[in-house]
């Protein structure tokens, strides 16, 4: 009945029903591990566990310094923020091993910065990291969008 892990029907257009717990289109399943038969986002199936481990260390208070806050948030992210500029820019190749390596980084700022967030939402330290970063990566695939349509 369905061609296609889209659930495609010959002739009509693709529904996601055939995806869960990615956002990832046909064309970037080789970002996606499958369990149980779907596709789950490599990324976020290592982001997320490892975020909320993260966070509930540093609310039980084991985490770094909070006088090293300004730095880690900012550097901690950045690896993963050039790989996703830089992939989506068509710079570099997806590479599920160093997506993996500039994750865990990642994970632990956002961990931290989730504490503070809880701790004082209107943190601007956390907030000014997430909307710079967010924008930044946002761009990127905006941008990383347009080309690969342009291309086809």
């Amino acid at each position: 009945m369905f061609s296609n892990t889209f659930n495609t029907e010959a002739g009509s257009a693709p529904t996601l029903r055939g995806l869960w717990l990615s956002h990832h289109h046909a064309g970037q399943l080789d970002r996606c591990a499958v369990l149980g038969g779907r596709h789950v986002c490599r990324r976020c199936l290592l982001l997320w566990p490892l975020t909320f481990a993260a966070l509930g260390l540093a609310m039980a208070g084991l985490r770094w310094p909070r006088s090293a806050d300004d730095l880690l948030l900012v550097v901690l992210p950045l690896p993963a923020v050039a790989e996703f500029v830089l992939e989506h820019g068509g710079r570099w190749r997806y590479r599920p091993g160093r997506q993996l390596a500039v994750t865990v980084p990642l994970a632990a700022a956002l961990g931290v910065g989730f504490d503070r967030y809880l701790h004082r939402p209107g943190d601007t330290l956390w907030w000014s990291v997430v909307a710079v970063y967010g924008a930044v990566c946002a761009g990127a695939a905006v941008l990383g969008n347009r080309r690969t349509a342009g291309a086809r």
